[in-house]
């Protein structure tokens, strides 16, 4: 029997040596978690993450030079992150930054275990939940099923803590999924992320204004952090 092969390459991103020795411990007990790298500071890890392919980065947000939140602003594709932190005011700040958790230090090992189980499941979910077929309809899996949704019919995405409703012109559906996962899959030239919690169909806009997009008679806030975008 071959030991269960390892399936999440992770990074820890820490300048506390003990600290950072603790959460390699609590890496190491876990066969589906690979730890590819750990580093000090942003720069270091920005070179990480362009070498690996990194799906979960622990991260801490008291780094030298460039603070935690700063450099994952700056990220393209960030992975999943879970922040670690001594401090408790931050989790407001990391709110529109998809963060899976918050550890506070000292770590207790069950608090991690819990942490990677929420990240797990996140995996989990967007292995199985898309599946990308042709432009013009995406392939959803709902429990055993596959449900088809024609792109064209989207009026408006929107996030309800862990599920998502795509409402269309026949019905609304309901997933449980992340709405950032669903966002990769869709062409940022007919759908655009106007908050955190909404994704329009570019089409379908009927008015707007710098704060309110209206789509099919609803008015959908623009979030601080999308609204150079939705200059569109």
């Amino acid at each position: 029997m071959h030991p269960a092969s390892k399936k999440y390459n992770c990074i820890i991103v820490e300048d506390e040596p003990i600290a950072a020795e603790i959460l390699e411990n609590f890496v190491s007990r876990d066969e589906e978690l690979n730890l590819v790298g750990k580093c000090a500071d942003a720069v270091y890890a920005s070179n990480l993450l362009s070498i690996h392919e990194v799906d979960l980065m622990f991260l801490d947000l008291h780094l030298p030079v460039v603070k935690g939140f700063d450099f994952l602003r700056k990220l393209k594709n960030p992975p999943v992150v879970i922040v670690t932190t001594a401090y408790h005011q931050y989790a407001v700040e990391g709110y529109e930054l998809d963060i899976a958790d918050y550890l506070m230090k000292p770590i207790p090992y069950d608090r991690f275990l819990t942490a990677v189980e929420k990240f797990k499941h996140l995996m989990q979910a967007e292995d199985a939940l898309l599946e990308l077929a042709e432009r013009d309809y995406i392939f959803i899996s709902s429990g055993k099923k596959q449900i088809k949704i024609i792109l064209q019919d989207i009026f408006y995405i929107e996030s309800l803590r862990e599920y998502i409703n795509i409402h269309t012109k026949a019905e609304t559906f309901t997933f449980k999924m992340p709405i950032s996962k669903i966002e990769e899959s869709l062409n940022p030239k007919m759908f655009l992320r106007i908050h955190k919690s909404y994704i329009i169909s570019l089409s379908k806009v009927e008015v707007k204004s710098a704060n309110v997009i209206q789509v099919n008679g609803k008015k959908l806030p623009v979030g601080r952090t999308y609204k150079p975008l939705a200059g569109f």
